[in-house]
This record gives structure tokens, sequence and C-alpha cells, in this order.
């Protein structure tokens, strides 16, 4: 989940996008002068409906074996929460359009229900005979999660609807060398970027983990990671798709994109070993227990 999609090529007028495409200026202010641009904004959509759509496989996931508790890392989770809420911090430090802004917030929100998800099923299958209080309980803070997090959206676009410009985390004005200096709001939200990708990047280390220790994947939703490498291919592809900026070179186009193209791919990495762990546990043996109770009923004797 990664809501840093595109750089704001220009914080200014239409003026400062020559042959560009007006709509799309228009829209989603970005300078989309030829194919390059267009699949790359194209894409970046793409990738955002896939991390926005992750979620709800695992939410079934979670309905349907109710081991959510057991399937997935609170430290997983907890990561993932971490990133997309230094994304959000990033989006308003950035003064990003109001598309990236409820995308983040959307993202923060969609993790949120996950972890009460994990949390829901963490205390009901350790108190079995409470199920009715724990649920009135889960509905309560779930709702309240969701008034909290609605609030922080309304305020955060009311914020950019008067602003309204381009992205600048990564914009600044390109020197005759073609290099693009950093200011201190890009240093900062550069730093913001490089922490989120590696809060991306170890959040799926413990749940390698914890599928390597159970040697099971049994609730975690396999559509889950493919969605999300599904998006971090388009969001890369998206990123080294798009035209520098006006006398920016390709070298320093890419420095400016670094910390997120580094969490994109190495998130991509960790991602593809996690469906190796789905195909090697997909036909898993039975557990300890199962294959003893097999194993009993073999050798009781027959009834004469």
């Amino acid at each position: 989940m990664d809501s840093q999609l595109w750089q704001g090529s220009l914080g200014g007028n239409f003026s400062d996008c020559p042959n560009g495409s007006q709509w799309v200026w228009d829209v989603f202010s970005e300078c989309a002068q030829d194919i390059r641009d267009f699949a790359s904004i194209v894409l970046g959509l793409v990738s955002i409906f896939c991390f926005a759509a992750a979620s709800f496989p695992q939410y079934y996931q979670a309905c349907k074996t109710g081991n959510m508790d057991q399937a997935l890392s609170i430290y997983f989770l907890l990561g993932w929460l971490g990133g997309d809420s230094l994304n959000l911090i990033g989006s308003f430090l950035a003064n990003q359009l109001p598309l990236q802004v409820y995308t983040a917030i959307y993202y923060v929100l969609a993790d949120l229900v996950m972890l009460s998800l994990y949390l829901y099923y963490k205390v009901k299958n350790q108190s079995r005979g409470f199920s009715a209080p724990i649920n009135a309980a889960f509905a309560f803070v779930f709702l309240g999660t969701v008034s909290a997090t609605s609030l922080l959206g309304r305020a955060g676009s009311t914020v950019e609807t008067v602003t309204f410009k381009g992205r600048t985390l990564l914009s600044a004005t390109v020197d005759v060398a073609g290099c693009e200096p950093f200011t201190k709001k890009e240093i900062i939200g550069f730093t913001v970027g490089s922490i989120a990708s590696l809060l991306y990047l170890f959040s799926r280390v413990p749940q390698i983990y914890t599928n390597f220790k159970r040697k099971s994947t049994k609730g975690v939703s396999y559509c889950l990671f493919a969605l999300v490498m599904l998006g971090n291919s388009l969001y890369g592809i998206s990123v080294l798709l798009k035209n520098p900026d006006r006398g920016q070179d390709e070298g320093n186009y890419i420095i400016h994109h670094l910390p997120w193209l580094i969490g994109s791919l190495g998130v991509l990495s960790l991602d593809v070993i996690i469906s190796f762990q789905f195909l090697a546990y997909r036909k898993g043996r039975p557990r300890t227990s199962e294959r003893e109770a097999l194993l009993g009923k073999q050798d009781e004797p027959l009834d004469s």
C-alpha cells in the first residue's frame, strides 16, 4: 500500500506544460506530453485500485476461518499500519492532490479494520464463553475508529481543497546541470518516505517467520499479497515511465524517487518468498496431533 504514486511535475499553471494534455492537467495536475506520461498515469491509477482492493480478500478469509490471530503476525499488521500512516503524513507535508490524500486515508482506515479484526479474533478465541460482549465491544471500537478517521479525512480535504497544488514532495527548481536540488521540505518528505519503505519491508519478515513456524498459510489470503505484488509492480513501472521534469536528467529523477522504488521492489521480492510459502504449504501434512489421532484409530483392535 503506497500512496506516493506520481511526481507532481509542476506546481504552476498549464503554460508550464507545453504540448501537454489539458484534461489530464485539470484532473490530476500532471503534465502528460506523450505516451510515456499517459501510460505512467494509467498504471498509477490501476496500482491504487490494487492496493485499495487488497484488504478485502483477507477480511473474507478472516471471517471464514476465524483464526486470523494465528495466521497473521501482529508485527506484520503494525508495520503495514506504520508505513501507511507515514504515507498519510507525507501527503500532508507534500501538499498532494485530494485524490492522493483520500487514498492515503483509505489505506490507514483499511489497516485499522484489519488490525481490529486481528484483535477481535485474538480476544474471542481466548474467551469463547464471552462472545456476545466481545462482539458488542468490537462494534463500538470499530464505529469509533471509522468516525475518527472520517473526521481526519474531512479536515485533510479542507486543507487540500484550498491549496490544490500538484505534488511538490519531489519538485524543485532545476539547475542548468539537470540536477534538481532538495529543499528542506523535500528532505523531510524524503526521510518520511524512506522510513515508510523500511516499515513496509520489515513488516514482511515476521509474516514469513509466522508461516514458516506454523508450516501453514491457512487463514491467510493469497489474494492479499497477489494484489499488493501487482500494485507494487505497476507502481514501479509507472514511476520509471514518467518523463523527468524539464531540464532534469534521468539519474536525478531516479534519485528523487529512490525510497519509494526501493520500498516497492523490496516488498515485491519478499512477497515472492511468501508466494513460495503458499506453494510449499498448500498440500501440507496433517498437524502432529491429527496424525497421532489417525494412527491411534488404526491401532485400535477390531470389535469381535
